[in-house]
């Protein structure tokens, strides 16, 4: 009956993720609220002491997991809301974009910076900025809806490749299962599809579009915190390939530079104002992530998760990878890959690497499977669930594509 239960918790909190949009409840809310009960009732069904002191070392265990994950995050976020809120990334998009230019050179150009931007950024933040871009160019609403769609696949293509782009990724890397020497492999792949999917959306696109450029003021302080940025992912992989050294520990670092810059640079009000701008830190998709890993660690505590294994097992671990990153297209792509890295699937570097891969970008397939298709449909009108099925064929080619690149690529340097 408790394991009855339990599962139900966990069943009703991914019904919650699912179905946000229609109850209009915060999928950070209710995955919060499951975990907790969850975790709660493993204590209270405990039959004596020692097998609550077991719980509470596999509680520890959990949160250490999602602590590592949090810090991580929270310092990106930090850096990504400081630099949005000053301008700098509108700065940088109007410096890389001419003011007038062809439609189908467009599409290539906005697919090349969503790649980059979505490696370096968090897929929430390279949504937003791409999607902005296109405000400032006089679409076409078919047109408009093709580029979205290109920036939904190529935010989500981005990701897979850097530890700061996708949380699905990072978490592989922290399970200890590949280095950042291998992911840096699937920027091949991940761009070749890409440029792909703009070269089919762009074979009908004619005629030029130009934008008016904005002014934006910014400090020799907002240039050197950017600076502080880049330095801080460069460093993040040359300490961890040499060094071994955790991505969070130098990024917290790169963090703690930023603000002693704000010592240096201003008063002690401006100061303090730097320090704000963690409170600009998305914590809702962080409180989400917390309760998704307290449930996905409940279901190991109790069991469950072997089952996904035998599932998993079952077939050659190269199609279940593909099948995954499919099925992260109707489940979020966070409580799939918790779920399989709490499973502890026995696989070689290349089929890790082709897992990162597939549930990076498998959610890119429906426009409701990742959290830049769910923004995109937010933000632009012309963008629907069933509009965007006609362009699922070219998506799921794509796609195959770069896995079976993908694929290749990790046979050949880690086979």
């Amino acid at each position: 009956m408790l394991n009855i239960f339990l599962i139900t918790l966990a069943v009703l909190a991914l019904l919650s993720i699912i179905f946000e949009e229609v109850t209009h409840i915060n999928k950070a809310k209710t995955t919060l609220f499951f975990g907790c009960i969850a975790w709660i009732t493993l204590f209270v069904a405990a039959r004596d002491p020692s097998h609550q002191h077991l719980v509470a070392e596999e509680l520890d265990h959990n949160l250490l997991e999602i602590a590592t994950l949090w810090l991580f995050l929270m310092s990106t976020m930090t850096f990504v809301a400081y630099l949005n809120a000053k301008g700098m990334i509108q700065i940088l998009v109007q410096k890389l974009f001419p003011q007038k230019v062809s439609v189908r050179m467009l599409m290539i150009q906005v697919a090349l910076f969503s790649l980059v931007l979505s490696a370096i950024c968090d897929n929430v933040t390279a949504t937003l900025v791409s999607l902005g871009l296109l405000t400032t160019f006089q679409l076409e609403s078919q047109m408009k809806r093709r580029m979205s769609v290109l920036i939904i696949f190529a935010v989500n293509s981005g990701g897979v490749a850097l530890i700061t782009g996708d949380v699905t990724t990072l978490m592989i890397f922290l399970g200890g299962h590949v280095h950042i020497s291998q992911l840096l492999l699937l920027f091949i792949p991940a761009a070749i599809s890409v440029m792909l999917l703009a070269v089919l959306f762009s074979l009908k696109a004619e005629g030029h579009v130009s934008t008016t450029p904005i002014k934006r003021q910014y400090s020799k302080l907002d240039v050197f915190i950017a600076l502080i940025f880049l330095i801080t992912i460069i460093m993040t992989m040359v300490l961890n390939i040499f060094f071994g050294i955790p991505p969070v520990l130098t990024f917290l670092s790169g963090l703690s530079v930023m603000f002693l810059m704000g010592t240096l640079q201003r008063s002690n009000k401006e100061e303090l104002q730097i320090l704000e701008y963690i409170r600009q830190v998305e914590f809702d998709t962080l409180l989400f992530f917390l309760g998704i890993l307290l449930l996905v660690g409940m279901l190991k505590e109790i069991g469950t998760l072997h089952l996904l294994t035998d599932v998993y097992a079952k077939f050659d671990p190269n199609i279940s990878n593909f099948v995954t990153g499919i099925g992260s297209a109707i489940l979020d792509n966070v409580p799939l890959t918790a779920a399989l890295l709490k499973a502890e699937p026995v696989l070689n570097t290349p089929e890790w690497l082709g897992l990162t891969y597939s549930v990076g970008v498998g959610g890119s397939l429906l426009v409701i499977g990742s959290a830049a298709g769910i923004i995109a449909m937010s933000k632009v009108k012309e963008l629907t669930f069933v509009t965007y099925l006609k362009y699922v064929p070219a998506l799921a080619l794509c796609y195959t594509c770069g896995y079976g690149l993908t694929l290749l690529l990790a046979y050949e340097f880690y086979g």
